[in-house]
């Protein structure tokens, strides 16, 4: 009994040191760059690890290179309208393959899902030369429509809905809604959380997103944050300070959108519905 006792223990704190070497590994990249920020670039270069007294002088900095307003809304603004059309769109499509039955249903969803596997880089030179020749070129509706479908939300809809209870959509008709209705107005609340972490996954990806809007973006006015700072840090003398400075200040959106809405994308990830 002893020895089974002791065993247990031994694999708790196992367990436990791997958490916490999992833990430090994971918070060491923000805390180094909090620590960066406050220091020189002669400073980062050395590796210290303390913080310093540059802080002011780094925000002053990006502050005089970036104009940070502009950058901001263009990120925000690509982020926001890009989440909410590509959630709405692939949950439109997730409800409609789980829902409406025919032949060539599950054939078209495996055509879906065998995009997952073409590369963006395969895509991109197709991509481009159709946004020239839309004339959308160093636009920002360029960046949104080619995310507005996305497979892997799809998907994730199509799944998700496989716990939305048939009685409900069945009562629904026999009530009279059509089916625009029935999506909006019981579906959408009922598949809230699922809602809330699509919209987390997709708003990072496109707050995130760099190598398209690198391709496509070519003037300051229309740049995001992410290719800023990428600017910033590819200099011929980078300044690291006011780059952990950017890094920061692009990273805290994500932050902010995932801390407020992290219960209802637990519950959305491990498919609970209310």
């Amino acid at each position: 009994m002893t020895s089974y006792a002791t065993k247990r223990r031994l694999g708790s704190l196992l367990q436990y040191l791997l958490l916490g070497l999992a833990a430090f590994l994971s918070i060491f990249p923000f805390f180094w760059m909090v620590i960066g920020a406050t220091n020189t670039t002669a400073d980062i270069v050395r590796g210290k690890v303390s913080f310093g007294m540059a802080l002011f002088a780094n925000i002053a900095d990006f502050f005089t290179k970036v104009d940070v307003p502009l950058v901001f809304w263009n990120s925000i603004k690509i982020a926001i309208f890009g989440t909410a059309l590509t959630v709405l769109i692939s949950a439109m499509a997730g409800y409609g393959f789980e829902m409406f039955r025919s032949r060539l249903r599950d054939r078209l969803y495996a055509v879906v899902l065998l995009t997952l596997m073409v590369p963006f880089a395969a895509l991109m030179i197709p991509l481009f030369l159709l946004m020239s020749q839309a004339g959308l070129i160093n636009t920002h509706v360029a960046i949104i429509l080619p995310t507005l479908a996305s497979a892997f939300i799809i998907f994730y809809f199509r799944q998700a809905t496989k716990a939305f209870p048939g009685e409900l959509r069945d009562a629904a008709k026999v009530d009279g809604l059509k089916e625009w209705q029935i999506f909006f107005y019981i579906y959408l609340p009922v598949m809230r959380s699922t809602f809330a972490a699509a919209f987390v996954i997709v708003f990072m990806m496109n707050w995130n997103n760099y190598l398209w809007p690198l391709i496509v973006l070519q003037s300051n006015e229309t740049k995001t944050i992410t290719l800023v700072v990428s600017s910033l840090a590819s200099a011929y003398y980078p300044e690291y300070g006011t780059v952990m400075i950017g890094t920061i200040l692009a990273t805290l959106p994500t932050l902010f959108v995932f801390f407020a809405m992290q219960r209802q994308f637990v519950q959305g990830m491990l498919g609970s519905i209310k």
